[in-house]
């Protein structure tokens, strides 16, 4: 059994999951879907490569420690394509981020959801789990319930948006169950459905697809919170909100503000890693909305689209800020977001990544004496 975590509550310097795949696994990966090696030479080579990435994690001085997300193509759809009654498909279109366009995935509702042992995740835990030893605590990341219901096209056979709630949530608590029972004690709930509430922009694209965006919130804040119920007292169980990230372009803009109320005061998570990296993002204002002393915002100052270093003393200035509306005690620190939510990566250097995880470690060493 791994170390146990000291509280409820993130590391003071802490990272969101995803790492820059090395090209020895993406050379493998490609070669895989040629056809030119088979699933389990594949599976080998991201074995060995997660290996090394434990032991650069530890390097850096990592608490948590991740797989970096080696064996997904993309941070959501490969896990809300194994649950039972979810297909993968080539949509033959992708999602446009700042004027670029990924490859094309997209995901259907075909029956009833549900989640089982068979899902591959698991044992991409339990691998994790193994390697991490004793000194260390292993992350989990896996999408948010609410990604199921924002991205997945739900057969209007099988279910209606809201007649889904019941048996997603129950998938989400039997996948948090088995997790906790394969010895995980961090998960991350990783969502980027919020950022459409934040803008304009983002309400109309909801409007347009025939949502009505107040009804729509009140249906994520119910989908996180029944996924959770009676989930084990010693799991930590955090929840990144991220505006998109693919090859360091964004996917929308906004403050917290228009959520606020719901993600400070209403989600039963124990943590939060919000992205503040630039203007982007708004103010600290929002965060007055927390009434909980123990909700943990962690603050995600570091950018990971580009390899330009922070000035150390701006980000001080930055959590000092912050802490005019939330106690030093409940902040944290890490990179807004993960360094690679599909295998592409952001437009960085490793060793620029690895610097932006030693600068996160660094500033809140000091900050947090």
């Amino acid at each position: 059994m791994a170390v146990k975590l000291e509280k409820k509550a993130p590391f003071k310097g802490d990272h969101v999951g995803s790492l820059l795949r090395p090209q020895r696994l993406k050379q493998a990966r490609l070669q895989r879907a040629n056809g030119e090696i088979t699933a389990e030479q594949l599976r080998k080579v991201e074995d060995e490569e997660i290996i090394k990435l434990v032991e650069k994690q530890k390097e850096a001085g990592l608490q948590s420690i991740t797989d970096g997300e080696f064996r997904r193509s993309w941070w959501h759809f490969d896990f809300l394509e194994n649950l039972v009654g979810v297909k993968g498909y080539d949509s033959g279109k992708g999602i446009t981020f700042d004027g670029i366009q990924t490859k094309s995935r997209s995901i259907k509702v075909i029956d009833r959801v549900d989640f089982d042992e068979s899902h591959p995740f698991l044992d991409h835990y339990k691998f994790l789990h193994n390697q991490v030893g004793d000194q260390h605590v292993p992350k989990m990341t896996i999408p948010s319930p609410n990604m199921l219901l924002l991205r997945g096209e739900i057969d209007e056979d099988a279910y209606g948006v809201e007649a889904i709630l019941p048996d997603l949530t129950n998938a989400y608590r039997k996948a948090i169950q088995a997790f906790y029972e394969a010895g995980c004690r961090y998960l991350q709930l990783d969502d980027t459905s919020w950022a459409t509430f934040l803008s304009e922009k983002g309400l109309q694209s909801l409007r347009d697809k025939g949502y009505d965006p107040e009804k729509l919130r009140d249906l994520f804040t119910r989908a996180i919170n029944e996924s959770l119920e009676g989930r084990p007292d010693d799991m930590l169980i955090t929840m990144h909100i991220c505006r998109g990230n693919y090859r360091s372009h964004y996917f929308s803009e906004g403050s917290y503000a228009a959520v606020s109320e719901i993600i400070f005061s209403q989600l039963q998570v124990d943590g939060l890693f919000l992205e503040f990296d630039d203007e982007r993002s708004g103010g600290f204002e929002p965060l007055k909305h927390v009434k909980r002393d123990d909700l943990h915002v962690v603050l995600g100052l570091i950018t990971t689209k580009v390899g330009e270093m922070e000035e150390k003393e701006e980000v001080k200035s930055r959590i000092s800020r912050a802490a005019e509306y939330l106690p030093y005690e409940q902040l944290a620190l890490s990179p807004q977001c993960g360094f690679a939510s599909t295998e592409e990566g952001n437009d960085i250097s490793e060793e620029d990544q690895w610097a932006k995880i030693r600068h996160v470690l660094e500033v809140s060493g000091e900050v947090w004496k």
